[in-house]
């Protein structure tokens, strides 16, 4: 038996649980696997299917006598995803990626442990990508990109070439990042870009920054 698990089924865990059932069914995973959301044992409690899977506990999942365990990390919140990827030990279950049937992916790109690309993404070529991003439907990541581990790409970023967007920066949805062709333009560790935001230079860490063109307008501590 091989337990496939979804942590997360809040909204996003919903959108992505069909588009992992589709990896599986593309890999060939038969009748002896089975995949389930999987939610952490402090905000667990008991509950019919969602979604036509079953929802266990983190504490079931780690101790299910199974031959293989898979799992991904379906939670926007970034520091809860390295919070988990880190808990979980390397022996006991491996991340798998999730990528929707229409991603696009071209040539040179090396991609982390645990990525999820949803619908219409597209990564073009000699990108490099982290652990566990999620790049949500209409998003895409140019030739030449750096990004960090637990990096989020709302709907429709459009992050195009030679930028560098450090470990647990957000992105929100429709943002646009200009090319650094002459000089990278970087996201800095933890930083915000609003919605609908255009960014045209680099961003510090941990600042929060919307408009066109984007400019700060708070820093996180």
């Amino acid at each position: 038996m091989k337990l496939y698990g979804v942590i997360g089924n809040g909204g996003f865990g919903r959108e992505v649980m069909p588009l992992a059932a589709h990896c599986l069914a593309t890999w060939g995973v038969g009748q002896d696997s089975e995949l389930v959301f999987v939610v952490e044992d402090q905000f667990f409690t008991a509950q019919e299917k969602v979604n036509n899977h079953r929802v266990i506990s983190m504490t079931d999942f780690l101790s299910a006598s199974v031959s293989e365990r898979r799992y991904n990390i379906a939670i926007g919140n970034s520091e809860a995803r390295e919070r988990i990827a880190n808990s979980i030990p390397c022996d006991a279950a491996k991340p798998f990626s999730i990528v929707a049937p229409n991603h696009v992916a071209l040539q040179g790109n090396v991609i982390g442990d645990g990525a999820i690309f949803c619908s219409f993404s597209h990564v073009t070529s000699n990108a490099k990508i982290g652990r566990f991003f999620h790049g949500n439907i209409y998003s895409y990541v140019a030739h030449d990109c750096v990004i960090g581990d637990f990096v989020t790409f709302a709907p429709g970023v459009m992050c195009n070439g030679h930028v560098v967007v450090e470990d647990h920066a957000y992105v929100g949805t429709g943002v646009v990042i200009k090319d650094g062709t002459d000089k990278p333009v970087v996201i800095g560790r933890g930083a915000v870009v609003g919605m609908g935001a255009v960014v045209t230079k680099s961003v510090p860490p941990g600042t929060t920054v919307v408009g066109n063109p984007a400019r700060p307008i708070a820093a996180r501590s």
